[in-house]
């Protein structure tokens, strides 16, 4: 597989996939999953690519360790993977441990044409040249070559199985550091309680998690250099803001448990037009009748409600959204475009960008389209979520001002 020349500076595709479904029903998904990924680096042809996942292995890891391995032999060997000669997996394996494990999983494969390019060692604070492909599994606190994280029980106490946190590695390519964040925030336990309030209160967990995130990346252990934080978000559209538009003339039917009085559903009825049900909503349930709104023009005309970001505008980047919601899609594999009536529609995955990093990307000087952020699949089940990528390149020598690697990788 060729790659574009060094005139055109280094390709980079990031991808992030809540891959979750696919050690579920790994007879039917997976084999979709990977025929799509491969066409998005076959159309993309990156240098150095990398693929954050979460949820790895599924509900229940134990079960699925015989899926895992065959996924992962399988991404390594195929042969649209075949001139990438470098490979580096890192797969929080430890299941057995309820404090460590986050069910993580990065994967970074290097084109053979990209030369001498280096990942930071933590431990040692330096640089190393990447040879050969490896894999890491089981107790990756020990590997030095990244810093691995779950986030405390009290962060979100009501799950008691959270398997939250955050992988960070560090690259040098074209004088450039860089550090690649694989993280998993916190989803939203109920709808009914996502409702109460605007900001719901899972909306301030996660603005906990990301800004205890970015104070470790950001701190004085080690040199400051840009970075890239990509993976399932789990941010959500503000539910009382949406609900209030979608149902602005409806009535409210409130249904409660008899035992406990406690609001265990809601049933919002059109006005006149004989009350139709316009939406009911309950712990785990999202049924709008229409779901065309979250599909027509991508769904753009909801983002002014996707605001959990905002808070963080200083620290943070990401380009303009044109795709779809990417969670909760149905898991029926006759059912690409259709969504769950779970939860509402939201942009859970999503690749981020310090202002820094923002500066790395090359620009274009014509017309050719030189960055494009966009979902994978999307006339296709992928799961429940549906993988988020980032194509662009790196011109030579961007990151000089803040990497002290001189020299430090050439694409030839």
């Amino acid at each position: 597989m060729a790659v574009k020349g060094a005139a055109a500076g280094t390709g980079m595709l990031l991808v992030t996939a809540n891959v979750g479904s696919l050690f579920d029903d790994p007879e039917n998904l997976q084999k979709n999953w990977l025929r799509e990924f491969y066409q998005i680096v076959r159309t993309h042809k990156p240098h150095f690519l990398a693929l954050h996942c979460q949820e790895f292995g599924g509900k229940n890891y134990e079960a699925s360790m015989s899926h895992v391995d065959k996924f992962v032999k399988e991404l390594l060997s195929s042969d649209a993977m075949k001139d990438y000669n470098r490979a580096r997996v890192y797969l929080d394996e430890n299941y057995k441990s309820q404090e460590h494990f986050t069910a993580l999983g990065s994967f970074y494969f290097l084109h053979e044409s990209l030369k001498n390019i280096y990942q930071f060692d933590f431990k040692a604070k330096k640089y190393k040249k990447v040879t050969g492909k490896e894999i890491y599994s089981d107790t990756l606190e020990s590997t030095p070559m990244l810093e691995k994280e779950k986030f405390p029980q009290d962060y979100f106490p009501e799950c008691k199985w959270s398997r939250k946190g955050f992988i960070r590695t560090r690259w040098c390519i074209t004088d450039c550091a860089f550090d690649l964040v694989n993280i998993h925030l916190f989803h939203d336990a109920s709808n009914l309680i996502a409702w109460e309030t605007s900001p719901s209160v899972y909306s301030g967990i996660r603005q906990k998690a990301l800004g205890y995130v970015l104070d470790r990346i950001r701190d004085q252990r080690f040199e400051k250099v840009s970075y890239f934080v990509f993976g399932d978000f789990n941010f959500r559209l503000d539910s009382k803001s949406v609900v209030e538009t979608l149902c602005a003339k409806a009535t409210v039917q409130t249904i409660r448990a008899a035992d406990t009085n406690e609001v265990v559903k809601l049933i919002f009825r059109e006005s006149d037009n004989d009350r139709k049900v316009m939406l009911q909503l309950e712990k785990k349930l999202f049924d709008y009748f229409n779901q065309d709104v979250f599909r027509d023009n991508n769904g753009t005309a909801l983002l002014e409600f996707d605001k959990e970001l905002s808070v963080f505008k200083d620290k943070l980047y990401e380009l303009d959204i044109s795709f779809p919601p990417s969670y909760p899609y149905s898991e029926d594999c006759s059912q690409g475009k259709q969504y769950m009536n779970t939860r509402c529609p939201a942009w859970c995955d999503r690749i981020l960008m310090s202002h820094s990093a923002k500066e790395l990307i090359l620009k274009s000087e014509n017309d050719e389209k030189i960055v494009m952020y966009d979902h994978i699949g999307p006339n296709v089940c992928m799961g429940d979520h549906k993988p988020v990528f980032l194509s662009f390149r790196i011109a030579a020598g961007a990151g000089k001002p803040i990497a002290n690697v001189h020299k430090c990788c050439v694409v030839q």
